[in-house]
Protein backbone atom coordinates (compact mmCIF):
# COMPACT_ATOMS: atom_id res chain seq x y z
CA UNK A 1 0.00 0.00 0.00
CA UNK A 2 1.75 3.36 -0.74
CA UNK A 3 2.08 6.27 1.52
CA UNK A 4 -0.81 8.24 -0.57
CA UNK A 5 -3.35 5.38 -0.42
CA UNK A 6 -2.64 5.05 3.67
CA UNK A 7 -2.98 8.97 3.69
CA UNK A 8 -6.30 8.91 2.59
CA UNK A 9 -7.72 6.25 4.59
CA UNK A 10 -6.08 8.01 7.95
CA UNK A 11 -8.37 11.29 6.86
CA UNK A 12 -11.55 8.76 5.41
CA UNK A 13 -11.58 7.78 9.64
CA UNK A 14 -10.89 11.01 11.33
CA UNK A 15 -13.98 12.03 9.07
CA UNK A 16 -15.54 9.49 10.04
CA UNK A 17 -14.97 9.87 14.09
CA UNK A 18 -15.40 13.32 13.80
CA UNK A 19 -18.85 12.48 13.01
CA UNK A 20 -19.59 9.91 15.11
CA UNK A 21 -18.42 12.13 18.17
CA UNK A 22 -20.94 15.00 16.89
CA UNK A 23 -23.39 12.32 16.65
CA UNK A 24 -23.09 11.35 20.07
CA UNK A 25 -23.01 14.84 22.19
CA UNK A 26 -26.28 15.69 20.10
CA UNK A 27 -28.04 13.10 21.10
CA UNK A 28 -27.15 13.62 24.85
CA UNK A 29 -29.53 16.02 24.54
CA UNK A 30 -32.37 14.34 23.32
CA UNK A 31 -34.75 12.68 25.71
CA UNK A 32 -35.16 9.97 23.78
CA UNK A 33 -33.56 7.74 21.41
CA UNK A 34 -34.74 4.88 19.05
CA UNK A 35 -34.45 1.30 19.23
CA UNK A 36 -32.81 -0.40 16.09
CA UNK A 37 -31.88 -3.68 16.31
CA UNK A 38 -30.01 -3.90 13.18
CA UNK A 39 -26.42 -3.11 12.73
CA UNK A 40 -25.46 0.44 11.95
CA UNK A 41 -23.68 0.51 8.51
CA UNK A 42 -21.64 3.49 7.24
CA UNK A 43 -19.92 3.50 3.77
CA UNK A 44 -17.42 6.79 3.23
CA UNK A 45 -15.33 6.35 0.14
CA UNK A 46 -15.83 2.35 -0.19
CA UNK A 47 -15.02 1.54 3.55
CA UNK A 48 -17.90 -0.34 5.16
CA UNK A 49 -18.00 0.92 8.96
CA UNK A 50 -20.04 -1.52 11.18
CA UNK A 51 -21.58 -1.11 14.84
CA UNK A 52 -20.09 -3.67 16.59
CA UNK A 53 -20.65 -3.08 19.93
CA UNK A 54 -23.68 -1.57 22.19
CA UNK A 55 -23.38 0.54 25.61
CA UNK A 56 -25.86 1.63 27.87
CA UNK A 57 -27.67 4.90 27.54
CA UNK A 58 -29.48 5.89 30.75
CA UNK A 59 -32.25 8.24 29.69
CA UNK A 60 -34.79 10.15 32.48
CA UNK A 61 -38.14 10.06 31.97
CA UNK A 62 -40.86 11.96 33.70
CA UNK A 63 -44.43 10.00 34.84
CA UNK A 64 -46.49 10.80 36.77
CA UNK A 65 -47.95 8.69 40.21
CA UNK A 66 -51.22 9.28 42.29
CA UNK A 67 -50.61 8.37 45.77
CA UNK A 68 -54.50 8.48 47.61
CA UNK A 69 -55.38 7.30 51.48
CA UNK A 70 -58.85 6.84 52.81
CA UNK A 71 -59.77 5.32 56.33
CA UNK A 72 -63.15 4.35 55.09
CA UNK A 73 -64.32 2.74 58.77
CA UNK A 74 -65.31 -0.65 57.76
CA UNK A 75 -67.78 0.34 54.91
CA UNK A 76 -68.31 -1.55 52.19
CA UNK A 77 -67.78 0.06 49.06
CA UNK A 78 -71.37 0.95 47.28
CA UNK A 79 -71.66 1.85 43.48
CA UNK A 80 -72.69 5.48 44.43
CA UNK A 81 -69.34 6.11 45.70
CA UNK A 82 -68.85 7.10 41.57
CA UNK A 83 -68.99 10.10 42.38
CA UNK A 84 -66.24 10.15 45.44
CA UNK A 85 -64.05 8.17 43.90
CA UNK A 86 -63.94 10.48 40.68
CA UNK A 87 -63.27 13.41 42.78
CA UNK A 88 -60.64 11.71 44.97
CA UNK A 89 -58.81 10.33 42.43
CA UNK A 90 -58.92 13.85 40.35
CA UNK A 91 -59.63 12.05 37.34
CA UNK A 92 -59.32 15.76 35.33
CA UNK A 93 -55.84 15.15 34.56
CA UNK A 94 -55.06 11.41 34.24
CA UNK A 95 -51.65 9.83 36.13
CA UNK A 96 -49.34 7.21 34.72
CA UNK A 97 -49.72 5.50 38.15
CA UNK A 98 -52.45 5.22 40.76
CA UNK A 99 -51.51 4.17 43.90
CA UNK A 100 -54.40 4.11 46.70
CA UNK A 101 -53.89 3.12 50.41
CA UNK A 102 -57.06 1.64 52.67
CA UNK A 103 -57.76 1.63 56.00
CA UNK A 104 -60.38 -0.21 57.76
CA UNK A 105 -62.19 -1.65 54.72
CA UNK A 106 -63.36 -4.16 57.60
CA UNK A 107 -64.41 -3.39 60.55
CA UNK A 108 -61.77 -3.82 63.20
CA UNK A 109 -63.82 -6.80 65.23
CA UNK A 110 -62.04 -9.60 67.11
CA UNK A 111 -63.33 -12.14 64.21
CA UNK A 112 -61.84 -9.78 61.59
CA UNK A 113 -58.34 -9.32 63.33
CA UNK A 114 -57.86 -12.78 64.58
CA UNK A 115 -59.88 -14.53 61.89
CA UNK A 116 -58.48 -15.50 58.66
CA UNK A 117 -58.21 -13.15 55.90
CA UNK A 118 -61.35 -12.17 53.88
CA UNK A 119 -60.61 -10.71 50.21
CA UNK A 120 -64.14 -9.82 49.59
CA UNK A 121 -63.79 -6.55 50.43
CA UNK A 122 -60.84 -5.70 48.84
CA UNK A 123 -61.95 -7.48 45.92
CA UNK A 124 -65.10 -5.24 45.65
CA UNK A 125 -62.79 -1.93 46.15
CA UNK A 126 -60.34 -3.33 43.32
CA UNK A 127 -63.99 -3.68 40.77
CA UNK A 128 -64.88 -0.11 41.86
CA UNK A 129 -61.56 1.80 41.30
CA UNK A 130 -61.45 -0.52 37.68
CA UNK A 131 -64.40 0.69 36.75
CA UNK A 132 -64.12 3.81 38.02
CA UNK A 133 -60.49 4.66 35.84
CA UNK A 134 -61.37 2.91 33.36
CA UNK A 135 -64.52 3.91 32.23
CA UNK A 136 -62.98 7.77 32.27
CA UNK A 137 -60.19 6.72 30.05
CA UNK A 138 -60.31 3.23 28.67
CA UNK A 139 -63.98 2.60 27.52
CA UNK A 140 -65.75 -0.72 28.45
CA UNK A 141 -64.27 -2.31 31.00
CA UNK A 142 -65.44 -6.30 31.69
CA UNK A 143 -64.62 -6.88 35.53
CA UNK A 144 -61.44 -9.27 35.27
CA UNK A 145 -60.45 -11.49 38.52
CA UNK A 146 -59.36 -8.67 40.92
CA UNK A 147 -58.53 -10.71 43.95
CA UNK A 148 -55.76 -9.03 46.43
CA UNK A 149 -52.55 -11.41 46.52
CA UNK A 150 -52.56 -13.42 49.20
CA UNK A 151 -49.36 -14.80 49.70
CA UNK A 152 -46.16 -12.69 50.63
CA UNK A 153 -43.93 -14.52 47.83
CA UNK A 154 -45.52 -13.31 45.60
CA UNK A 155 -43.56 -12.11 42.21
CA UNK A 156 -44.50 -10.49 39.13
CA UNK A 157 -41.52 -9.67 36.53
CA UNK A 158 -42.98 -8.47 32.89
CA UNK A 159 -39.39 -9.77 31.57
CA UNK A 160 -40.15 -13.46 31.77
CA UNK A 161 -42.71 -12.76 30.10
CA UNK A 162 -43.26 -12.93 26.15
CA UNK A 163 -44.68 -9.36 24.70
CA UNK A 164 -47.58 -11.35 22.76
CA UNK A 165 -48.95 -12.18 26.28
CA UNK A 166 -51.21 -9.32 26.40
CA UNK A 167 -52.65 -10.93 23.09
CA UNK A 168 -53.52 -14.29 24.63
CA UNK A 169 -56.92 -15.64 26.35
CA UNK A 170 -55.53 -15.68 29.34
CA UNK A 171 -51.84 -14.80 30.76
CA UNK A 172 -50.51 -16.08 34.08
CA UNK A 173 -48.48 -15.01 36.77
CA UNK A 174 -46.54 -16.95 39.24
CA UNK A 175 -46.27 -17.46 42.84
CA UNK A 176 -44.01 -19.72 45.05
CA UNK A 177 -45.96 -21.65 47.16
CA UNK A 178 -49.21 -21.31 45.32
CA UNK A 179 -50.93 -22.60 42.59
CA UNK A 180 -50.87 -19.96 39.48
CA UNK A 181 -53.23 -17.86 38.54
CA UNK A 182 -54.93 -17.28 35.61
CA UNK A 183 -56.32 -13.92 34.25
CA UNK A 184 -59.00 -14.05 31.16
CA UNK A 185 -59.33 -11.85 29.05
CA UNK A 186 -61.32 -9.13 30.61
CA UNK A 187 -58.16 -8.24 32.09
CA UNK A 188 -56.73 -6.84 28.91
CA UNK A 189 -59.80 -4.74 28.37
CA UNK A 190 -59.83 -0.57 29.16
CA UNK A 191 -56.93 1.85 30.02
CA UNK A 192 -55.02 0.48 33.63
CA UNK A 193 -53.67 -3.07 34.39
CA UNK A 194 -54.06 -3.74 38.47
CA UNK A 195 -50.65 -4.93 39.10
CA UNK A 196 -50.65 -5.54 42.53
CA UNK A 197 -53.21 -5.17 45.51
CA UNK A 198 -52.64 -6.48 49.11
CA UNK A 199 -54.66 -6.64 51.99
CA UNK A 200 -54.19 -7.81 56.20
CA UNK A 201 -56.86 -7.17 57.93
CA UNK A 202 -58.32 -3.60 56.96
CA UNK A 203 -55.14 -2.26 55.60
CA UNK A 204 -55.06 -2.44 52.07
CA UNK A 205 -53.22 -1.19 48.83
CA UNK A 206 -54.00 -1.38 45.11
CA UNK A 207 -51.55 -0.08 42.12
CA UNK A 208 -52.72 0.54 38.85
CA UNK A 209 -50.43 1.22 35.70
CA UNK A 210 -51.22 3.07 32.49
CA UNK A 211 -51.13 -0.18 30.11
CA UNK A 212 -49.21 1.51 27.50
CA UNK A 213 -46.16 1.80 30.12
CA UNK A 214 -45.74 -1.75 30.03
CA UNK A 215 -45.24 -1.70 26.32
CA UNK A 216 -42.66 1.56 27.12
CA UNK A 217 -40.94 -0.23 29.92
CA UNK A 218 -39.56 -2.88 31.52
CA UNK A 219 -41.86 -3.21 35.08
CA UNK A 220 -39.98 -6.26 36.92
CA UNK A 221 -39.85 -7.33 40.38
CA UNK A 222 -43.49 -6.90 41.16
CA UNK A 223 -43.40 -7.97 45.15
CA UNK A 224 -45.38 -7.63 48.53
CA UNK A 225 -45.15 -7.58 52.19
CA UNK A 226 -47.25 -7.28 55.13
CA UNK A 227 -45.83 -5.82 58.94
CA UNK A 228 -48.52 -6.31 61.54
CA UNK A 229 -47.67 -4.62 64.39
CA UNK A 230 -51.20 -4.19 65.97
CA UNK A 231 -52.58 -5.68 69.48
CA UNK A 232 -49.65 -7.53 71.33
CA UNK A 233 -46.90 -6.31 68.64
CA UNK A 234 -48.00 -8.79 66.02
CA UNK A 235 -52.22 -8.66 65.61
CA UNK A 236 -52.95 -6.95 62.03
CA UNK A 237 -55.35 -4.59 63.49
CA UNK A 238 -52.13 -2.24 62.52
CA UNK A 239 -49.49 -2.51 60.68
CA UNK A 240 -48.52 -1.93 56.81
CA UNK A 241 -48.99 -3.57 53.08
CA UNK A 242 -45.98 -2.26 50.95
CA UNK A 243 -45.33 -2.75 47.18
CA UNK A 244 -41.92 -3.74 45.45
CA UNK A 245 -41.54 -2.62 42.29
CA UNK A 246 -39.07 -1.85 39.36
CA UNK A 247 -39.84 0.38 35.71
CA UNK A 248 -36.92 0.39 33.73
CA UNK A 249 -33.77 1.34 36.10
CA UNK A 250 -36.11 2.77 38.51
CA UNK A 251 -37.26 0.71 41.69
CA UNK A 252 -40.38 1.96 43.83
CA UNK A 253 -41.73 0.87 46.92
CA UNK A 254 -45.35 1.99 48.45
CA UNK A 255 -46.19 1.61 51.68
CA UNK A 256 -49.35 2.49 53.16
CA UNK A 257 -49.64 2.03 56.88
CA UNK A 258 -51.79 2.36 59.28
CA UNK A 259 -50.37 3.03 62.80
CA UNK A 260 -51.34 3.36 66.53
CA UNK A 261 -54.63 5.75 67.44
CA UNK A 262 -54.58 7.86 70.77
CA UNK A 263 -54.00 11.63 71.54
CA UNK A 264 -52.84 11.36 74.85
CA UNK A 265 -49.57 12.72 75.91
CA UNK A 266 -47.11 9.62 74.73
CA UNK A 267 -49.09 8.20 72.15
CA UNK A 268 -47.10 9.60 69.91
CA UNK A 269 -43.80 7.32 70.86
CA UNK A 270 -46.25 3.92 70.26
CA UNK A 271 -46.45 5.43 66.37
CA UNK A 272 -43.12 5.93 66.33
CA UNK A 273 -42.38 2.69 67.44
CA UNK A 274 -44.56 1.02 64.53
CA UNK A 275 -42.69 3.31 62.18
CA UNK A 276 -39.61 1.67 63.19
CA UNK A 277 -41.17 -2.15 63.02
CA UNK A 278 -42.60 -1.53 59.51
CA UNK A 279 -39.13 -0.85 58.28
CA UNK A 280 -37.38 -3.08 60.24
CA UNK A 281 -39.61 -6.19 59.24
CA UNK A 282 -40.80 -5.09 55.86
CA UNK A 283 -38.71 -7.13 53.50
CA UNK A 284 -38.91 -8.11 49.50
CA UNK A 285 -36.81 -11.18 49.61
CA UNK A 286 -34.67 -12.38 46.07
CA UNK A 287 -36.11 -15.66 44.87
CA UNK A 288 -34.14 -18.41 42.65
CA UNK A 289 -35.73 -16.89 39.50
CA UNK A 290 -35.57 -13.33 40.03
CA UNK A 291 -33.60 -11.55 36.71
CA UNK A 292 -32.44 -9.19 38.95
CA UNK A 293 -30.46 -9.66 41.39
CA UNK A 294 -29.90 -6.30 42.75
CA UNK A 295 -33.45 -5.83 43.53
CA UNK A 296 -33.87 -4.16 47.34
CA UNK A 297 -34.36 -6.28 49.98
CA UNK A 298 -35.87 -3.33 52.15
CA UNK A 299 -37.98 0.13 51.88
CA UNK A 300 -34.83 2.06 52.38
CA UNK A 301 -32.90 0.49 49.13
CA UNK A 302 -35.66 1.70 46.87
CA UNK A 303 -35.17 4.52 44.91
CA UNK A 304 -38.16 6.06 45.61
CA UNK A 305 -40.31 5.38 48.18
CA UNK A 306 -43.85 6.48 48.73
CA UNK A 307 -45.02 6.28 52.59
CA UNK A 308 -48.56 6.89 53.14
CA UNK A 309 -51.78 6.23 55.50
CA UNK A 310 -54.05 6.91 58.96
CA UNK A 311 -51.08 7.68 60.48
CA UNK A 312 -53.10 8.76 63.62
CA UNK A 313 -50.28 11.75 64.06
CA UNK A 314 -52.32 14.48 66.58
CA UNK A 315 -51.73 17.92 67.12
CA UNK A 316 -50.44 18.64 70.69
CA UNK A 317 -53.14 21.79 71.36
CA UNK A 318 -56.35 21.90 73.44
CA UNK A 319 -59.18 21.50 71.48
CA UNK A 320 -60.86 24.16 71.48
CA UNK A 321 -57.59 26.19 70.48
CA UNK A 322 -57.52 24.03 67.40
CA UNK A 323 -60.99 24.62 66.35
CA UNK A 324 -60.82 27.85 66.89
CA UNK A 325 -57.58 27.52 64.43
CA UNK A 326 -59.43 25.56 61.81
CA UNK A 327 -62.35 28.29 62.38
CA UNK A 328 -59.94 30.75 60.85
CA UNK A 329 -58.64 28.69 58.59
CA UNK A 330 -54.93 29.43 59.79
CA UNK A 331 -53.11 26.21 58.27
CA UNK A 332 -49.27 27.35 59.16
CA UNK A 333 -50.98 28.49 62.33
CA UNK A 334 -51.99 24.70 63.23
CA UNK A 335 -49.09 23.06 61.60
CA UNK A 336 -46.88 24.36 64.52
CA UNK A 337 -48.77 22.11 66.58
CA UNK A 338 -48.45 19.43 64.80
CA UNK A 339 -46.80 15.71 65.83
CA UNK A 340 -46.09 14.33 62.82
CA UNK A 341 -44.70 17.57 61.33
CA UNK A 342 -42.57 18.16 64.64
CA UNK A 343 -41.05 14.16 64.33
CA UNK A 344 -39.95 15.48 60.69
CA UNK A 345 -38.15 18.21 62.26
CA UNK A 346 -36.46 16.63 64.77
CA UNK A 347 -35.65 13.63 62.84
CA UNK A 348 -37.17 11.52 65.47
CA UNK A 349 -38.42 9.50 62.64
CA UNK A 350 -38.38 9.46 58.81
CA UNK A 351 -35.46 11.54 58.49
CA UNK A 352 -34.91 13.02 55.22
CA UNK A 353 -37.84 12.55 54.30
CA UNK A 354 -40.51 15.13 53.18
CA UNK A 355 -44.06 15.92 53.15
CA UNK A 356 -45.87 18.92 50.94
CA UNK A 357 -46.90 22.19 52.44
CA UNK A 358 -50.68 21.32 54.32
CA UNK A 359 -53.33 24.00 53.15
CA UNK A 360 -56.32 21.99 53.61
CA UNK A 361 -58.81 21.33 57.21
CA UNK A 362 -57.49 18.50 59.21
CA UNK A 363 -59.22 15.25 57.72
CA UNK A 364 -60.00 13.70 61.22
CA UNK A 365 -62.66 13.21 63.04
CA UNK A 366 -65.92 13.92 61.48
CA UNK A 367 -69.23 13.63 63.07
CA UNK A 368 -71.64 10.21 62.47
CA UNK A 369 -74.82 12.31 62.60
CA UNK A 370 -73.39 15.64 61.09
CA UNK A 371 -70.27 15.14 58.38
CA UNK A 372 -69.91 18.51 58.00
CA UNK A 373 -69.06 18.99 61.41
CA UNK A 374 -65.77 17.31 63.45
CA UNK A 375 -67.21 15.08 66.40
CA UNK A 376 -67.22 16.57 69.88
CA UNK A 377 -66.77 20.07 70.86
CA UNK A 378 -68.45 22.15 73.13
CA UNK A 379 -71.55 21.87 73.96
CA UNK A 380 -70.77 17.88 74.22
CA UNK A 381 -73.24 16.07 72.32
CA UNK A 382 -74.52 12.78 73.64
CA UNK A 383 -72.89 9.72 72.24
CA UNK A 384 -70.22 11.56 70.75
CA UNK A 385 -66.73 10.71 70.60
CA UNK A 386 -64.88 14.12 72.06
CA UNK A 387 -62.26 14.09 69.32
CA UNK A 388 -59.50 16.91 68.92
CA UNK A 389 -59.44 17.25 64.59
CA UNK A 390 -56.03 16.46 63.40
CA UNK A 391 -54.01 15.84 60.23
CA UNK A 392 -54.35 11.87 60.48
CA UNK A 393 -54.00 10.96 57.11
CA UNK A 394 -50.72 11.97 55.16
CA UNK A 395 -48.33 10.82 52.36
CA UNK A 396 -44.54 11.21 52.91
CA UNK A 397 -42.01 10.46 49.93
CA UNK A 398 -38.21 10.09 50.17
CA UNK A 399 -36.03 9.76 47.03
CA UNK A 400 -34.23 11.82 44.47
CA UNK A 401 -36.52 12.66 41.08
CA UNK A 402 -39.54 13.12 43.09
CA UNK A 403 -41.64 16.26 42.77
CA UNK A 404 -45.42 17.01 44.40
CA UNK A 405 -47.10 18.57 42.31
CA UNK A 406 -50.52 18.87 44.87
CA UNK A 407 -51.89 18.13 47.98
CA UNK A 408 -55.50 18.10 48.68
CA UNK A 409 -58.07 16.16 50.94
CA UNK A 410 -61.57 14.82 48.84
CA UNK A 411 -64.86 16.03 50.11
CA UNK A 412 -66.27 12.62 50.34
CA UNK A 413 -68.49 12.45 53.48
CA UNK A 414 -68.95 8.44 53.20
CA UNK A 415 -66.58 7.97 56.71
CA UNK A 416 -65.56 9.98 59.42
CA UNK A 417 -62.07 10.59 57.69
CA UNK A 418 -61.31 12.84 54.83
CA UNK A 419 -59.67 11.01 51.99
CA UNK A 420 -56.17 12.60 51.07
CA UNK A 421 -54.12 12.23 47.89
CA UNK A 422 -51.07 13.64 46.22
CA UNK A 423 -50.18 13.61 42.35
CA UNK A 424 -46.12 13.40 41.77
CA UNK A 425 -43.69 13.90 39.25
CA UNK A 426 -41.22 11.42 38.83
CA UNK A 427 -38.04 10.39 36.75
CA UNK A 428 -37.58 6.91 35.65
CA UNK A 429 -34.13 5.65 34.51
CA UNK A 430 -34.78 4.33 31.02
CA UNK A 431 -32.69 1.97 29.96
CA UNK A 432 -31.90 2.03 26.02
CA UNK A 433 -29.07 1.03 23.65
CA UNK A 434 -26.67 3.39 22.42
CA UNK A 435 -24.24 1.99 19.32
CA UNK A 436 -20.75 2.37 19.68
CA UNK A 437 -18.31 0.84 16.90
CA UNK A 438 -15.96 -0.81 16.01
CA UNK A 439 -14.21 -0.15 13.17
CA UNK A 440 -12.65 -3.04 10.63
CA UNK A 441 -10.49 -2.70 8.01
CA UNK A 442 -11.88 -4.08 4.82
CA UNK A 443 -9.60 -7.42 4.00
CA UNK A 444 -6.34 -6.55 1.64
CA UNK A 445 -3.46 -8.00 0.62
CA UNK A 446 -0.61 -8.34 2.92
CA UNK A 447 1.97 -5.28 1.69
CA UNK A 448 4.44 -5.21 -1.32
CA UNK A 449 7.11 -3.40 -1.89
CA UNK A 450 5.69 -0.51 -4.44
Amino acid sequence: MGNKERKSRRKVFRLWFSKRRSRADAASHLSEISDDDGQDDVYMNGLSVMSLDRRPCILNNELRIFVGTWNVAGRSPVGSLAVDLDEWLNLKEAADIYVLGFQEIVPLKPKTVIGAEDPTEATNWNVLVGKTLNSKYGGAWLTPMVNPITNDNYRYDQATESDSRLRNDYEIVSARGQSRTEYKLSDCVGSYKLMASKKMVGVFISVWMRRTLLKKYCVSEVKVSSVACGIMGYLGNKGSVSVSMSIGGTSFCFVAAHLASGEKKGDEGKRNRQVTEIFRRTSFPRLTEDCHKNHPLTILGHDQIFWFGDLNYRLYLEDNLARELIKRKNWSALQEFDQLGKELEDGGVFQGWQEGDIEFAPTYKYSSSNCNRYSGGLPSRAGEKQRTPAWCDRILWYGKGVKQLSYFRSESKFSDHRPVSALFSVLVKDQKCAHSSLVPFPPFSPLRNS
